[in-house]
């Protein structure tokens, strides 16, 4: 069954999805430290194809050595390279990162811009990047899609688009403006701790009323396999009649 088939996203439910959310990640924010918008747009640079905690470690010192984007973009690329190493494919952010800093010195005053179209058109800056910045350091909306939200999100059933750009329209479509910012937050906290890529842990999911995929509804959009929910945790086949184990 189509995930189209399987489940409408009414107003209603996209309610009971907000609600199941705030209750289960009331806290969820933005991951990468930053102080200030040019060191949360430097984080997400390096954020891409790396873990936030990594981004975390390497960034203090950093900042310590490039604290703003006059400094960064006089940086000397083997230098910032050896600082962003650990983060993987560091010759090319450290050239984004150089870049990006030049470009805010002589388009922008050295400042960050707001404006969507000024922000994606910086080196290294891309649509996801941009919605990342414009929503954590400016307030403004913006739904950026990771892969955990493009796989959470097409698990649910609130998009069957295969590109991270169409995924975001489809969850703009159908989610209120006002809340994109915190969905975001929240959509990345449940696609760590939970829905996971490899093996989503379906029976002990906050969300698994409102998910054909973990109901085994239809197939995975990720795996391509169905996701039995109530095999997913011993626990609960103990609790349904199952054995539990043998003594």
């Amino acid at each position: 069954m189509a995930h189209n088939e399987a489940m409408r996203w009414t107003r209603g439910r996209v309610r009971k999805l907000q609600e199941a959310l705030d209750t289960a990640y009331p806290d969820a924010r933005c991951a990468l430290a930053h102080e200030d918008p040019f060191q949360l747009v430097v984080a997400t640079i390096l954020s891409a194809q790396c873990t936030d905690a990594r981004v975390n470690l390497v960034t203090p010192a950093l900042f310590l050595r490039y604290p703003d984007p006059v400094a960064l973009a006089g940086a000397s690329l083997p230098d910032l390279e050896a600082l962003i190493h650990s983060t993987g494919f560091f010759r090319n952010k450290a050239r984004n990162l150089v870049g990006m800093a030049r470009a805010l010195v002589e388009r922008h005053g050295g400042a960050v811009p707001s404006d969507p179209l000024a922000l994606s058109a910086l080196p290294g800056v891309g649509q996801k990047t941009a919605n990342v910045v414009l929503a954590n350091a400016f307030g403004v909306p913006a739904l950026a899609v990771d892969t955990h939200i493009f796989r959470v999100a097409r698990r649910l059933g609130l998009s069957e688009a295969r590109t991270p750009e169409k995924v975001e329209a489809d969850l703009c479509a159908v989610i209120p403006r006002e809340d994109w910012i915190p969905l975001h937050h929240q959509l990345i906290f449940h696609g760590r701790q939970v829905c996971a890529a490899q093996r989503p842990r379906c029976a002990d999911c906050p969300l698994l009323r409102l998910c054909p995929t973990g109901k085994g509804e239809c197939a995975d959009p990720h795996s391509g396999e169905t996701l039995p929910a109530l095999l997913r945790s011993p626990k609960t086949r103990a609790g349904r009649g199952a054995p539990a184990g043998r003594s």
